[in-house]
């Protein structure tokens, strides 16, 4: 039996707001951004506002600084901050200077920072931790932040950054379709990305983002042929939103799973890891003769640093995987006698049209079922998979009003097995790119504008044949049409 091939090409434009991608600075805060949003209010001790003040917000592992005023009535913002800890300096005349550490921002988080100066030329110094009221969140959003160290340092099978959305409270893993380990490749039918239920939603129903652009497969899921996202080391933080979020993110009825990547910092870094896996410590299954063979290697390596300090920095994250896995195939197969016409309920002539296609299945090799039509066939399928994935990322401050940055990530994914039973090898592909390119410019303390573009191709081959096993698979002349082999 051959399996219909499925040959899916998805072709995603995204253009997000090709003119403008606005943020006014008022009361209220609306804008589609990927990284954080710092706001709040600069007040005398008398709690008046203190106009153009002025706020300099610095990122302390690219000692890149935003600078921002407030307005009339004190208030200050500063949307589309790269997550990570910062230090904030006020200052305004006639006011003491006033620096604030321990200031950490998270992916796609609203974050408030009301400050109060007092009179005077002394800097005040103060360290702002997680008990004080000084940061809290400014968004009814539900959902939660799993940060770097976590994403980084947790261990995970097959290390897919998605998975990890599991720690959040209303989503669960899932599993609507067969597995990837079915010879049949029939997952690829309907998307070969991990399925997480989000607030009860259907796995089709979530959004997939990377630095604010989808990343949504032709099945509406994300991931490879292996059915993960890797990159762990090239994300640096990603939020889960399960509900009540606002329609700047839209594309979506269910939950939001927005992911920032990496950049370079002022400072040099760099590792190099490998993960190996085998059988040694395995146990057979119950139809296992011998333990089938299993091998797994996962390695790659990081670096980032300063291309000029201060102003261009870059990273970049390459992760392979090599995998061959034995799976046991248990199939129902005619019997010999049943092959010469000899049935149970008596003899049959078997046409010699028919007669030459029962090559195709193999004789038993297992038990001889009642009647004694049919029998079991078994062998060991060795499943192989070869993953290559790649992101790099380019940040640049063009000016104390201009910054730019882009990401592009590559994934190219194979995986081959024997059909189930054992006539061809069948094999399925994922290949994955996405570019990005965003540029951020201060009009002024109120008018900060983000422009995004974003380009996500996805091919995918599904089920198709890679070679013959059987030597009837290549034999032209039993196939159904001219020039192509039978259906196996």
């Amino acid at each position: 039996m051959r399996y219909l091939n499925n040959v899916r090409h998805s072709y995603v434009l995204q253009l997000l707001t090709l003119l403008a991608l606005t943020t006014f600075v008022t009361d209220t805060l609306n804008a589609q951004v990927a990284g954080a949003t710092l706001s709040g209010t600069v007040t005398d001790e008398s709690g008046g506002g203190i106009p153009l003040a002025q706020v300099f917000i610095k990122d302390l592992a690219t000692e890149v600084i935003r600078t921002v005023s407030t307005d009339s009535a004190g208030f200050y913002s500063a949307p589309n901050l790269l997550p990570g800890d910062y230090e904030v300096t006020t200052s305004a005349a006639g006011f003491a200077t006033r620096v604030q550490t321990g200031i950490t921002l998270t992916v796609g988080a609203q974050q408030v920072l009301n400050q109060i100066l007092q009179v005077g030329r002394v800097t005040e110094k103060v360290r702002v931790t997680s008990e004080l009221p000084t940061v809290e969140l400014e968004t009814s959003t539900i959902g939660a932040v799993v940060n770097s160290t976590t994403v980084r340092e947790l261990p995970l099978n097959g290390r897919s950054w998605s998975d990890l959305a599991t720690l959040q409270p209303g989503v669960s893993a899932i599993v609507t379709q067969p597995d990837i380990s079915s010879a049949q490749h029939a997952r690829g039918n309907r998307g070969f990305a991990s399925e997480l239920t989000i607030s009860g939603a259907r796995p089709v129903q979530n959004n997939y983002r990377l630095d604010g652009v989808s990343l949504n497969d032709y099945a509406n899921g994300s991931g490879s042929v292996l059915g993960g996202n890797l990159g762990v080391d090239a994300i640096e933080e990603f939020s889960v939103l399960t509900s009540n979020y606002s329609a700047e993110y839209g594309r979506t009825s269910g939950g939001v799973i927005n992911a920032i990547t990496r950049s370079g910092t002022n400072q040099f870094h760099g590792g190099a890891y490998e993960f190996a896996r085998n059988s040694v410590l395995d146990a057979a299954n119950f139809f296992d003769v011998t333990k089938p063979p299993f091998q797994r290697n996962q390695f790659g390596g990081l670096v980032g640093g300063p291309i000029q300090e201060d102003k261009t920095f870059i990273f970049g994250d390459y992760e392979g995987v090599r995998q061959s896995q034995g799976i046991t195939q248990v199939n129902i197969v005619p019997s010999a006698a049943a092959r010469l016409g000899n049935l149970s309920t008596g003899m049959v002539i078997v046409d010699p049209a028919a007669q030459k296609y029962l090559g195709f299945f193999p004789l038993p090799n297992g038990a001889i079922l009642p009647p004694g039509d049919t029998g079991v066939f078994s062998f060991a399928a060795q499943q192989v998979a070869t993953e290559n994935f790649f992101t790099t990322r380019l940040d640049h401050k063009i000016s104390e009003k201009d910054a730019l940055f882009g990401t592009y990530m590559y994934d190219n994914t194979s995986f081959t097995s024997p059909d189930n039973l054992d006539d061809v090898v069948i094999g399925s592909l994922t290949k994955r790119q996405a570019l990005i390119l965003e540029e951020n410019h201060i009009f002024s303390p109120l008018l900060v504008n983000s422009f995004r573009f974003g380009i996500n191709q996805e091919r995918v081959d599904n089920g198709q044949t890679v070679s013959a096993i059987n030597p009837l698979a290549a034999d032209l002349s039993l196939g159904a049409l001219p020039g192509r082999a039978a259906a196996a």
